[in-house]
């Protein structure tokens, strides 16, 4: 049996055995008393699986999250990069290698734990509105993609379909209890502290990042990926300037691209043209080169 890519960046292997869970990125299978991780090459964008993946994006993502992984020294769920030993004996797994990761099992908490050093995204639609976000008041002069006096939590609920919403601290203390909830800030706040000094140092301003966490037992376990283009905004600091918009290492490149085409987002989406898929190659491998090498 092989284990194939079709032109979306999917992995095809419907014959593999175990339980699977597809997500707009990520294939999930459980083994058990562990799940093996399989980043694809798929990019998403504006809640739309694209048609066209970006090749060796999944890889790239692996390696980053598990530089994070080790990076941060903060318990999580990685245990191998590599295939297992029962899946080599059932099929052929170059396509697997280097972009698998085999993890705990862990309960997962059921919101994104967004951290905010800058204003962008949702967060700056939010702040034109009435100057607060998720409930958090900032000053008033503050412009697009500016620094914040100091970065904030702004969690966010997962939605399985459309957009997730951006929640404050107050629904997370009704739905998971106050302990946890600040926990989960703390944790959220320090993360990104630590990795964008480090990305600092690297010239890479990470303008916001989500984590994931999960609950082994009582212990809070890190999950999902960390600190990748997909799950962040990586700005150049050599070109930051506040009041537009930034030069990103992330898939922003990909949705200004379809923010320029009469896409209405509602429909499938158009294939990127070659160009496309080169320059975001390009973006996800300086953001790789720039912060893990």
């Amino acid at each position: 049996m092989t284990y194939q890519m079709d032109a979306a960046g999917a992995l095809l292997a419907t014959d593999l055995p175990f339980p699977k869970r597809s997500g707009k990125v990520r294939d999930v299978y459980d083994m058990g008393d562990r799940l093996l991780i399989v980043s694809t090459d798929r990019i998403s964008a504006f809640d739309w699986i694209l048609p066209v993946g970006i090749p060796g994006k999944g890889t790239l993502l692996t390696q980053m999250s598990e530089f994070w992984f080790g990076f941060l020294d903060f318990p999580n769920h990685f245990l191998s990069s590599q295939v297992p030993d029962e899946l080599g004996s059932q099929l052929e797994v170059g396509p697997l290698q280097g972009r698998v990761m085999v993890v705990r099992k862990a309960q997962v908490v059921p919101f994104e734990c967004v951290a905010r050093g800058y204003l962008e995204g949702s967060g700056w639609q939010e702040y034109q509105a009435n100057r607060v976000v998720c409930g958090i008041e900032l000053p008033a002069d503050l412009q697009h993609c500016s620094r914040l006096p100091q970065p904030i939590f702004t969690p966010a609920t997962k939605a399985e379909t459309g957009h997730d919403m951006n929640v404050g601290l107050p629904v997370l203390v009704q739905e998971l209890g106050e302990e946890l909830a600040t926990r989960l800030r703390d944790c959220t706040l320090d993360l990104y502290s630590r990795a964008a000094t480090h990305a600092a140092q690297r010239g890479i301003i990470i303008a916001d990042t989500k984590f994931e966490f999960g609950l082994l037992a009582d212990q809070l376990l890190l999950v999902d990926e960390a600190l990748t283009p997909d799950s962040s905004r990586f700005w150049s600091a050599d070109d930051y300037q506040p009041g537009r918009s930034q030069d990103s290492f992330d898939k922003q490149f990909v949705r200004q691209w379809l923010s320029q085409t009469d896409w209405d987002k509602n429909s499938p989406p158009p294939a990127l043209p070659e160009k496309i898929v080169k320059r975001t190659k390009q973006k996800y491998q300086e953001a790789h080169d720039r912060l893990v090498s």
